[in-house]
C-alpha cells in the first residue's frame, strides 16, 4: 500500500513540476517590425531591433522576451502570413504582448498597406482583444520615429531597402536642425485605439522623437545603421540608414521603453535590470 502510494504522489509531483517551472516566468511577447525584430548577426553585423536586446534590462528568471518581431511586416502582413496565430498559441494566462506596428503600414503595397481610423486600427484593436480573450495583458506601442532631419522627408517606399545601399547612395538634401514626423496618424491611431479598448499605452514616438531630438542631426546618427565607407568593416562602402539601429542605439532605445513599460506596469519593476 505504501509502495502504490509512494508511486502515486511520485507521479503528480512529475506532472506538478513541469507547470510550477513553467509558471516561474512571464512571458514578453513581442510583434511588430524591422525597428525591434532580431536581426542576422553573422560576419559583425551591427544592425539591432530594440526588441532583440531587451532581454538584458529583464531578470530572464522571472520574465522572458520572446521576440516575434519580423522585417518589413504590417499589422495586416503579421497577421495574414500566420505569425499572430503562433503567437496566441504560445501565450498563457499574465503573459504580456508589446504591439509596435506602422512604420510598414503606410507603405503602398498592397499586401502591408493599411489606413489609420480604419484598417489599421481594427488590427490593433484584433491584437488587444485576441491577447485579452487567451488570459494576456496587451501594451500597445506606436512607431519609434525615424532619423529624418529634412524640411520635406525624402520618398521612402520601402524602408527595407536602405539595407542595399551604400553611403553614396544616401539622400543628398541638406539636413536642418528640427526632427521632422514621417509617420502622421499612424503614430497617432495606436494611441486613440488603447484609449478606447482601455489598453496599457506607451508612447514610443514621443519618447524616440525626444531622444533624437535631444541629440540633434550629428549626434542621433550614432543610434543608427549610418556609417561612412570605412568607418564600420560590415558595412565597408558604408550606409546612410536613418531607420534602423545599430547595437548601441539599440540598447540606447530598449533602456528607454524597459523604463516606460515599467512605470506603466510597476510590477515589472521589481524584474528590472542592467546590461552588465
Amino acid at each position: 500500500m505504501k509502495k502504490t502510494s509512494y508511486i502515486i504522489l511520485l507521479l503528480i509531483a512529475m506532472v506538478l513540476l513541469p507547470a510550477a517551472t513553467r509558471d516561474k516566468t512571464t512571458t514578453i511577447f513581442m510583434i511588430g517590425d524591422s525597428t525591434m525584430a532580431n536581426k542576422d548577426t553573422t560576419g559583425g553585423k551591427q544592425e539591432r531591433g530594440w526588441g532583440m536586446v531587451l532581454q538584458e534590462y529583464f531578470d530572464p528568471a522571472y520574465i522572458v522576451i520572446d521576440n516575434h518581431a519580423v522585417n518589413g511586416r504590417s499589422s495586416k502582413s503579421f497577421i495574414d502570413e500566420g505569425r499572430w496565430d503562433k503567437v496566441l498559441a504560445k501565450m498563457k494566462p499574465g503573459d504580456y504582448v508589446v504591439i509596435q506596428f506602422g512604420h510598414n503600414d503606410e507603405k503602398p503595397k498592397a499586401d502591408r498597406h493599411t489606413d489609420p481610423g480604419s484598417t489599421f486600427d481594427y488590427n490593433l484593436a484584433r491584437f488587444v482583444r485576441e491577447t485579452r480573450e487567451h488570459g494576456g495583458i496587451p501594451i500597445l506601442m506606436n512607431c519609434v520615429v525615424r532619423r529624418n532631419f529634412f524640411v520635406e522627408a525624402p520618398k521612402n517606399d520601402d524602408d527595407e531597402k536602405l539595407r542595399v545601399t551604400t553611403f553614396k547612395d544616401g539622400v543628398k538634401m541638406v539636413e536642418g536642425d528640427t526632427l521632422i514626423d514621417t509617420h502622421g496618424l499612424y503614430r497617432v491611431a495606436p494611441r486613440d485605439v488603447a484609449a478606447r479598448m482601455n489598453c496599457i499605452f506607451v508612447d514610443a514616438n514621443f519618447i524616440t522623437h525626444d531622444l533624437e531630438q535631444g541629440l540633434g542631426r550629428e549626434a542621433s546618427k550614432k543610434l543608427h545603421m549610418w556609417f561612412k565607407p570605412g568607418e564600420e568593416p560590415s558595412v565597408p562602402d558604408g550606409r546612410q540608414d536613418n531607420t534602423h539601429y545599430n547595437v548601441y542605439g539599440a540598447h540606447v532605445v530598449a533602456r528607454l521603453l524597459a523604463d516606460a513599460m515599467c512605470k506603466e506596469i510597476p510590477l515589472l519593476q521589481r524584474y528590472r535590470t542592467e546590461k552588465q
